[in-house]
């Protein structure tokens, strides 16, 4: 990082970086998605949850190992092209952007969502339209602004988890009047596998994407006052993370039957509807919109970063590249706002399923940029043999499990639509870097054979 870079953002504690991630990572993918999972799954659910959160550790510890040796302002993007070439690089890129828009896609109409339990009859696409806008304003504040907001959010999502694990205990416990008869601990394999294992499988996805949000904190790693402490920042933030997941959501499914959950609510907000806390699940849906909106920002922030770099290493139109006053990269900006309206789009036209096509996609899209980093750091630090076949087993599970149910198959259609366009292009680009590299041969040649008789 250039020392005028650096002087501009403020660097960071280890702990502030965990503190970022749980800001940028907990949103609308555990706390709405987890419903989408609840119903594929049942209570094994929690396992696919543990299961992502030992596949996520690899990814991050590869990254964060990467990013202790070599820092790079492209993080995984980097890596990539210096393990495989440039192609890598432009690949890695390219769908780390199409994810992120697929992600701000999910967290507007999961925001939409959240916001129609106040106002049941305004339309997805109006508040989709106003968070947006929002989301925009946040970053044209700059790197200062996006950190204050992503702590203050990260407190307050991690509060918004403890308060209902303390509510779900006393609520196990009589303190509030009788709600319906919960299902209880599974005590049964069919209690526990209720859809079996084709119902565990397609969850799994569900469960990486509640990670989701890794690599942002890859992009942020290059701020840390000691590099080395990227893997510590990691571990520890993984750690809360899978606790509060397994421990909550195993709540949740002890307090109502399985038949109360459903991909329109979230599932603490369902649990704890009927026993007769209304100013409890008002609260809660307030910090469900915060911690959507907060994940939101951060997909826009990595989107507009990545973008950034992909157009510094002429992967992307140098206008990309181009910031006013040389912190706000209002172009970049310019076009990840259009593919928000094509996402505000999309939730006008289908808003009945656009939540399940777009995470389950989403996801997806995460994951193979996943499979490049795991790839890039056998290459470049050549990273546990083990590690690697593990991660890369689990995340071939996530993928290919989304074959085995409806709710996730489209989704599954659209990233492969979305790899085959990013494939062509990246195919088209390889001929005309060859052609450039012909053209850069041959130039210098010339001067060799004029520099003796110019002497």
């Amino acid at each position: 990082m250039k020392a005028s870079q650096a002087e501009s953002e403020k660097m960071l504690k280890w702990w502030e970086l965990s503190l970022l991630g749980v800001g940028c990572i907990i949103g609308t993918g555990f706390f709405l998605g987890s419903s989408i999972a609840i119903q594929m799954a049942g209570p094994s659910v929690l396992l696919a949850f543990i299961l992502a959160g030992i596949g996520t550790y690899i990814v991050f510890d590869a990254l964060a190992q990467m990013t202790s040796a070599d820092p790079e302002k492209g993080s995984f993007r980097s890596y990539a092209k210096k393990a495989y070439g440039r192609w890598a690089g432009f690949t890695s890129g390219w769908v780390y952007w199409a994810s992120e828009m697929l992600i701000m896609g999910s967290q507007l109409t999961a925001l939409s969502i959240f916001s129609r339990f106040w106002f049941p009859d305004v339309p997805l696409w109006i508040f989709a339209s106003g968070f947006a806008v929002l989301g925009i304003i946040v970053i044209l504040t700059g790197s200062k602004g996006f950190d204050r907001i992503e702590n203050l959010f990260a407190v307050m999502k991690v509060a918004a988890i403890v308060m209902f694990i303390a509510l779900a205990i006393l609520a196990l416990f009589g303190v509030f009047r009788a709600g319906p008869e919960g299902a209880g601990i599974p005590r049964t394999w069919n209690g526990l596998f209720p859809e079996g294992f084709l119902g565990l499988w397609p969850a799994l996805i569900f469960g990486f994407y509640a990670f989701g949000g890794i690599e942002i904190m890859g992009l942020l790693a290059n701020r840390l006052e000691e590099k080395g402490d990227a893997a510590k920042s990691g571990r520890a933030m993984l750690l809360l993370l899978t606790f509060l997941y397994v421990v909550s959501v195993g709540l949740a499914l002890i307090l109502v039957p399985l038949n109360r959950f459903n991909t329109e609510t979230s599932p603490f907000i369902t649990a704890l509807k009927p026993y007769g806390l209304p100013i409890v699940s008002h609260l809660f849906n307030g910090v469900l919109i915060i911690a959507g909106f907060s994940t939101m920002v951060a997909s826009l922030f990595a989107v507009t970063s990545i973008l950034v770099t992909l157009a510094a290493d002429k992967d992307a139109p140098n206008l990309f590249a181009k910031k006013v006053k040389n912190k706000i990269a209002l172009p970049a900006i310019g076009l990840t706002a259009i593919g928000m309206a094509l996402s505000v789009v999309l939730s006008l036209l289908i808003p009945g399923r656009i939540y399940e096509y777009f995470t389950t996609a989403a996801g997806l899209m995460l994951l193979y940029n996943w499979l490049f980093i795991i790839a890039s750091s056998g290459k470049l630090i050549q990273y546990r043999l083990t590690k690697r076949w593990i991660g890369t087993l689990f995340i071939l599970l996530a993928v290919i499990g989304t074959l085995f149910h409806r709710t996730s198959r489209p989704g599954f259609l659209f990233s492969l639509g979305f790899l085959v366009v990013i494939g062509i292009v990246t195919l088209m680009m390889k001929k005309r870097w060859k052609q450039e590299e012909g053209d850069g041969k041959k130039r210098p040649s010339i001067f060799v054979k004029l520099k003796p008789n110019s002497e």
